[in-house]
C-alpha cells in the first residue's frame, strides 16, 4: 500500500472515532461558523498533517535506523489520529470539509512573523513541494534520514504558529486544547529532531 493510501486509510479510521465522540457537543446556537477560526484551523491543519503522515511513512521504507523509524511512527500515529479529531468536529458542526476561503484566510497577520517562508508551489508555510518528496522518495540510508529530518523540521516550524493562532482566537475548548498540545508537541519534537540532525553531521534548512 503506498504511502498516500495508508494516511487515507488512517485519516478515515479516525475520523469515524471522532465523530462519534464530538457529535453532539454543539448545537446550531454555539457552533462555530464556516468562516471562523476553529474552522479554518480545522481544515488547514488537517492538510498540514497529512503531508507530515505521508512524508513519515515514506521514510520509514528508506532507512533501518531505529531512532528515525521511531519519530516518524509516532508523528504519523499522532498526527493521523489529530487529522480524524479534526474532520470529526466538522462533521460534527455540520460544516464542510472544504471552504472557499483562501488557504490559512482564518489567521490574522499577528503570526506571520514567526512562519518560515512559503516554499514556491507549496500550499502553506513549511509544507514540502511535490519535488521534495519525490526527493525524499528516492533518497535512502542516512541520506533519507537527513533529508526528512530537515523537512520535518521546516514543516513543524509551519503548523506551530497555526496553532498558536487557534489557541489565541478559536471559539471552541476543545479546539483550543488541541492546538496547544499540537505546540507542545512539535515543539518538543524539533528540538529533537534538530539534535538528531546534528548527530549526523547536517543543520536544518534555512528559511
Amino acid at each position: 500500500m503506498s504511502p498516500r493510501a495508508i494516511v487515507a486509510a488512517l485519516v478515515a479510521l479516525a475520523i469515524g472515532v471522532a465523530a462519534g465522540v464530538f457529535v453532539g457537543r454543539s448545537t446550531s446556537g454555539d457552533a462555530p461558523g464556516d468562516l471562523s477560526i476553529d474552522a479554518g484551523f480545522a481544515r488547514d491543519m488537517q492538510t498540514h498533517h497529512d503531508q507530515a503522515v505521508e512524508m513519515s511513512y515514506i521514510v520509514r521504507d528508506r532507512t533501518d535506523d531505529e531512532d528515525v523509524r521511531r519519530i516518524a511512527y509516532d508523528i504519523a500515529r499522532t498526527q493521523s489520529h489529530q487529522s480524524g479529531q479534526m474532520a470529526g468536529w466538522l462533521s460534527a458542526w455540520g460544516l464542510s470539509p472544504t471552504s472557499s476561503q483562501p488557504v490559512m484566510g482564518w489567521m490574522d497577520d499577528s503570526h506571520d512573523h514567526t512562519m518560515p517562508a512559503t516554499q514556491d508551489g507549496a500550499l502553506m508555510p513549511g509544507m514540502a513541494v511535490q519535488s521534495e518528496l519525490d526527493r525524499l522518495g528516492r533518497l535512502s540510508g542516512k541520506e533519507a534520514e537527513v533529508y526528512y529530518l530537515q523537512l520535518m523540521i521546516r514543516h513543524h516550524q509551519g503548523g506551530v504558529p497555526m496553532a498558536q493562532a487557534a489557541v489565541d482566537g478559536a471559539s471552541q475548548p476543545e479546539v483550543r486544547r488541541l492546538a496547544q498540545s499540537i505546540i507542545n508537541s512539535q515543539t518538543l519534537e524539533t528540538e529533537t529532531m534538530t539534535q538528531m540532525l546534528q548527530e549526523r553531521g547536517a543543520e536544518p534548512l534555512s528559511s
